[in-house]
């Protein structure tokens, strides 16, 4: 399991995770100051915060502010430079981070502060063996090794002069061939010229006089004699310490689009949160898109450019995500190009210890507060009977993409709920909801998106477990909601639109079990369409988190042991022997031991209050049989899923 490999792992480098060295933060000003708690470690291990304006300046602010770059390696952290300018360094009283925390860092009021109408976001890369350093070095004026600590050879290394006007030339690793690339990270110009790859190991990398000697532009030398320089150096370790990709953090490599057949696939072995990429072999600008922003699937994604002072655009699907990766879109890229990128891999990569760390309900009005990102969103009007009452979405998709349970409709846009935060969804619920927040985590939920074949195939997913529960929904077009249960087996389906009980068939799973890296999909349209684009939830049992199961029901009172010390806060339960509604309780709503309110997530009907059809229990909860429910019926077969 993946949290063995990082918990159990001896080596300082094999414990590493994602989430303990890189982070996305966004946040909106206060003009005033502004602590960024991300979880990154910047005070002891140092590290770089790269800071970007999303939306046009507010007032009094008449430009939107730049891409400030920050780090541990200059001394002082108000030392700024710009990626969008070959100025050199600037040195601030304030305005910008005046300091780097165990857990993040701290905001001046003014520049990457402004009012509340103006929004950022950030991205902090921590030093760490394998995943990323910055050092800083004096030039000679000839040619020099700079030592490092990556530990691995550099797969991208970004070197800016600070006190003087200079390019940000960028050495990259390309195809991973003999050569190393080399462009400018603040312009759009094709690669300048090629760098033997033995002049980049583990332990250092050769800078010389390259502008007089190579481009004949004074600005590119990234060795003058008594300038002062800073290199941000970047791995390239998409298998990580164990080989087997379960511990790999970053890569840097190309990929090549003709606009016709071939639209640029990356293999990487997971899926990424964040990448940087640019066309090389011809004139591009450099762009940037990453997960908390919204990487949607067949959807535009959110862009930011670090060679431009300009806003966030969001009017180009560059780029969409797969389980082991991510392709792009050729509407958006340049016609027969190669393109080079840095990706880095989406986290958490550990286990959750709590369940309030991946799951939270809420019937407050206003502005939620999750205390995690959310991945997935489940929400329904708790006095509405309305068939758009019972509605999901996801991260993945968009948020601003919603699927309704209790029909079969194709996907539809609902722009009031966008996934845009650090903490929870941008939006300021009504009263009289009630809301379900998720989040992926190994071992406990995934989400995964693909497109059908048609024929028998194949989909992975970054569960790092064998799924127990998948609820797999047709986007694209009008379908059924094909529901997996490892209880019942993979000839077996249910429909989480319908009160149905259990069906035989072999054309949904093709009689194929999931693994802890894939589910197989038949050749029925529910899960498989060519062409259809589709969704999918994976949930598994994770001891004290999570408990997927089932039991048998007693005509009367019975506890269900899930595992857990503080109880279930989330419970849906559905008989499978016959017909038998979904229903869906939660701990905000109140599991008591009295009348508990229920939604059916497979109708269109509004929460019901009048029965005890559940009371609490510390290791899971107990299911009482009462006629509007049947859920304890002598004999009858059910099937749940519980989060504590």
């Amino acid at each position: 399991m993946l949290k063995t490999k990082l918990l159990g792992a001896t080596a300082a480098a094999e414990a590493l995770a994602v989430e303990d060295c890189f982070s996305c933060f966004l946040y909106t000003g206060n003009s005033s100051t502004q602590t960024i708690t991300n979880g990154i470690d910047l005070a002891g291990e140092g590290g770089l915060v790269w800071i970007k304006q999303r939306n046009a300046a507010a007032s009094p602010y008449t430009t939107i502010e730049f891409n400030c770059w920050h780090d541990s390696a200059r001394g002082s952290t108000q030392y700024r430079l710009r990626s969008d300018s070959s100025q050199a360094e600037q040195l601030y009283s304030s305005g910008y981070i005046s300091s780097f925390n165990s857990n993040g860092f701290t905001l001046d009021n003014g520049l990457v502060n402004h009012t509340s109408a103006d929004s950022y976001t950030s991205w902090t890369f921590r030093k760490a063996p394998r995943f990323f350093d910055v050092v800083t070095y004096t030039g000679n004026g000839t040619s020099q090794n700079i030592s490092h600590n990556l530990g691995v050879a550099p797969g991208c290394i970004i070197i800016k002069r600070t006190d003087s006007t200079s390019n940000w030339i960028t050495h990259h690793r390309g195809s991973g061939g003999s050569n190393y690339l080399t462009l400018r990270l603040n312009e759009t110009a094709a690669n300048l010229f090629n760098v033997g790859s033995g002049n980049f190991t583990g332990t250092q990398f050769l800078v010389a006089n390259w502008g007089t000697t190579t481009t004949g532009v004074a600005n590119d030398n990234t060795n003058v004699s008594g300038g002062t320089y800073v290199a941000y150096l970047f791995a390239h370790d998409p298998l990580g310490p164990s080989g087997d990709g379960s511990d790999g953090l970053i890569a840097c490599g190309s990929f090549t689009t003709d606009g016709s057949s071939n639209f640029g696939s990356v293999s990487l072995g997971w899926e990424p949160q964040y990448v940087l990429y640019k066309r090389a072999s011809g004139t591009g600008g450099w762009f940037v898109v990453d997960s908390m922003r919204g990487i949607t699937s067949g959807g535009n994604d959110p862009w930011l450019a670090p060679n431009t002072s300009s806003a966030e655009s969001g009017t180009a699907n560059l780029i969409d995500l797969t389980a082991t990766g991510f392709f792009s879109n050729s509407g958006a890229l340049a016609v027969t190009s190669d393109y080079i990128y840095i990706a880095i891999r989406r986290g958490p990569m550990r286990q959750p210890t709590s369940g309030t760390e991946v799951y939270l309900s809420s019937i407050a009005s206003g502005v939620i507060s999750t205390g995690f990102p959310v991945d997935f969103h489940m929400r329904a009007v708790r006095a509405s009977a309305d068939i758009t009452n019972h509605n999901v979405r996801d991260r993945l998709r968009g948020g601003d993409k919603q699927l309704v349970t209790s029909g079969t409709t194709a996907e539809t846009t609902d722009i009031n709920l966008l996934f845009d935060s650090n903490n929870g969804l941008r939006f300021s619920f009504p009263s009289g909801q009630i809301q379900h927040f998720f989040r992926r985590a190994p071992g406990f939920f995934d989400v995964v998106a693909y497109t059908g074949t048609g024929v028998n195939r194949t989909v992975s997913h970054n569960l790092g477990v064998i799924p127990e529960l998948m609820i797999v929904k047709r986007r694209s077009l009008t379908g059924n909601w094909g529901v997996y249960s490892s209880t019942l087996g993979a000839t077996k389906y249910l429909y989480i639109n319908t009160a149905d009980g259990e069906n035989t068939t072999t054309p949904i799973w093709n009689n194929t079990a999931p693994t802890e890296s894939v589910f197989t999909v038949g050749t029925s349209v529910v899960v498989n369409q060519a062409s259809s684009t589709y969704i999918a939830y994976l949930f598994a049992t994770l001891p004290g988190i999570s408990k997927v199961g089932s039991y048998t029901g007693n005509g009367s009172s019975q506890a269900i042991n899930c595992g857990f010390t503080g109880g279930a806060r989330f419970i849906l339960i559905k008989r499978t022997d016959t017909t038998g509604d979904w229903h869906l309780f939660d701990s905000a709503r109140g599991i008591v031991s009295g009348n508990d309110p229920y939604h059916r997530p497979n109708r269109d009907f509004a929460e019901v209050t009048t029965n005890d059809s559940i009371d609490p229990d510390s290791s899971g909860f107990i299911v009482n049989q009462v006629s509007a429910t049947d859920l304890n019926v002598s004999s009858a077969s059910y099937i749940f899923l519980a989060v504590s």
